[in-house]
């Protein structure tokens, strides 16, 4: 059941190219896998998924290792500290589940409200922005690294956010970097984050199953290959909008308890 989970996962992700963590976690939570141990899996696995697209972009020269380096200066402190905490504040992981819960609501919120509003954002990137832009401008790596402290906390507690939300930030503070220098920067920082992120789940919290992570790699794996490969006869521009729909249904579930 999990491999086929996976297989699941992996095709949307390849048809829609919407991040596995915003479609696992939940899964893994319908399914009825505690949240901590849902989260922690996940974000492994998104480490593993995700690697093979760093060396593709890499390959391609994609990616802009100086904001990937600004984003990780406040994002992987963000997450070792976020995952230290819960750690030492509490003493039982059913006592930050709600925190959790109320995490992954918002996170998924937002990554829908990115991917319905997509075009709205990379057309209002594309025009000045006055004050705000030149702020931006005149602050990019205090306000990048503002955006990956944001990250860090925010993907330690829910698994979601370092692949969507994270675009969308460098679409917005770098309005002339090219959609696919976005895509490999993006993917560039969610490796380390979400690897950093489980790790931490994994060796403070103990909240990742390696049997669950392995049959979720099995299915999904392959089944991104496919998928992509498929997503050339499917109309993208239906299947994101469903897709961000069932999200943002599922962030208001968990956000509002």
């Amino acid at each position: 059941m999990y491999i086929l989970a996976g297989a699941g996962v992996g095709l949307a992700v390849g048809l829609t190219g919407v991040g596995g963590g915003s479609l696992m976690t939940p899964l893994l939570i319908l399914f009825g896998f505690p949240y901590n141990v849902a989260i922690g899996t996940d974000l492994l696995y998104a480490a593993i998924t995700k690697s093979g697209g760093v060396l593709a972009h890499g390959r391609q020269k994609s990616i802009q290792w100086s904001l990937v380096k600004y984003l990780a200066i406040g994002s992987i402190p963000a997450s070792i500290v976020t995952a230290s905490v819960l750690r030492t504040v509490f003493g039982d992981p059913s006592e930050y589940q709600e925190l959790l819960t109320r995490s992954l609501g918002v996170m998924l919120v937002l990554t829908a409200l990115v991917i319905l509003l997509k075009g709205l954002l990379r057309r209002a990137s594309d025009r000045p922005h006055g004050a705000i832009g030149l702020f931006f401008q005149e602050h990019a790596a205090a306000v990048t690294t503002l955006a990956g402290i944001f990250l860090g906390v925010f993907v330690t507690l829910s698994s979601v956010g370092a692949g969507a939300f994270c675009a969308a930030l460098l679409m917005v503070l770098y309005p002339r970097l090219p959609a696919l220098h976005v895509v490999g920067t993006d993917i560039a920082h969610a490796v380390p984050l979400t690897l950093i992120a489980g790790l931490g789940h994994l060796l403070l919290l103990g909240n990742v199953d390696f049997v669950l992570l392995a049959s979720l790699l099995i299915g999904s794996l392959p089944a991104i290959h496919f998928g992509t490969r498929l997503a050339a006869w499917l109309p993208s521009r239906i299947l994101q909008p469903l897709l961000a729909t069932l999200l943002l249904g599922l962030g208001f579930r968990f956000a509002l308890g």
